[in-house]
């Protein structure tokens, strides 16, 4: 394993003890959800180390990394506040047998571990001597952008459409979610299809493609969108979104 890969093990496995501690203190699982970009910030920068070896590629893939993480964790804090354990953690608090040592491996320490395998093209990236700009990086940096505006101007649309007492108990189906039932997830698995563009001119970057693969099964097939939409199996309304719109890909139905 490459030393780098090492550093940023024990980074993460830090930084997602300190979390769990917190959550044992607070008795809520979930912010482990909230301190998810974070987590990217801090293993980014500590993978700069040395900074005298810091180059325009470098500065610009972590602060789309900074950016990216400051969002996503002001969003989901910003949701969550006053509102409790989410169901998904309360659930496994009252189900789960030996719940804070399966706690600790299954949720922070399996977490910490897929952070560690889609943090790798930034890693490589931060590690490695890179070379001048070319039509990857900018096809990189664009599909970035696309998959990033997906998931902030959903996550938005869901705001304001839950700000709205008529919507109460309703689905929203207009804007990007008239697209795909997850343009919130769809948006985080391409911005790092275009991460993993901007690793891949680098020596040996085309095997951090690990990192694409494994957030884009885990949100489409594993923690995503299967957890949320068996939340709304058997509603009639949901049904019939269901049927007219794509789950994932928009435009993709199948």
């Amino acid at each position: 394993m490459s030393e780098y890969l090492i550093t940023a093990a024990i980074t993460v496995f830090l930084f997602m003890l300190m979390v769990f501690v917190l959550a044992l203190l607070l008795k809520d699982n979930s912010i482990v959800d909230i301190f998810w970009g974070l987590g990217f910030i801090v293993v980014a920068f500590v993978s700069l180390y040395p900074f005298n070896s810091l180059d325009a590629k470098k500065i610009l893939v972590n602060l789309l990394i900074l950016v990216w993480g400051l969002r996503l964790s002001m969003h989901i804090f910003k949701r969550n506040h006053g509102k409790g354990e989410d169901f998904r953690y309360a659930n496994w608090r009252r189900t789960w047998k030996y719940f804070i040592p399966r706690s600790f491996l299954q949720v922070f320490m399996l977490q910490g571990f897929f952070m560690l395998i889609i943090s790798w093209p930034v890693l490589h990236i931060n590690s490695n001597n890179s070379i001048e700009f070319g039509m990857l990086d900018i096809a990189g940096i664009l599909i970035f952008l696309t998959g990033f505006l997906f998931e902030a101007i959903s996550d938005y649309q869901m705001v304001v459409f839950k700000k709205d007492t008529a919507n109460k108990g309703k689905l929203i189906t207009t804007g990007l979610w008239k697209y795909t039932r997850h343009p919130n997830y769809f948006g985080e698995a391409l911005l790092w299809w275009g991460i993993w563009l901007m690793a891949l001119p680098v020596v040996d970057g085309i095997y951090t493609i690990l990192s694409p693969i494994v957030i884009t099964i885990l949100l489409r097939y594993i923690s995503g969108v299967p957890m949320l939409e068996k939340k709304y199996e058997g509603r009639a309304d949901w049904e019939a979104y269901k049927a007219i719109t794509p789950v994932f890909v928009p435009f993709i139905k199948k």
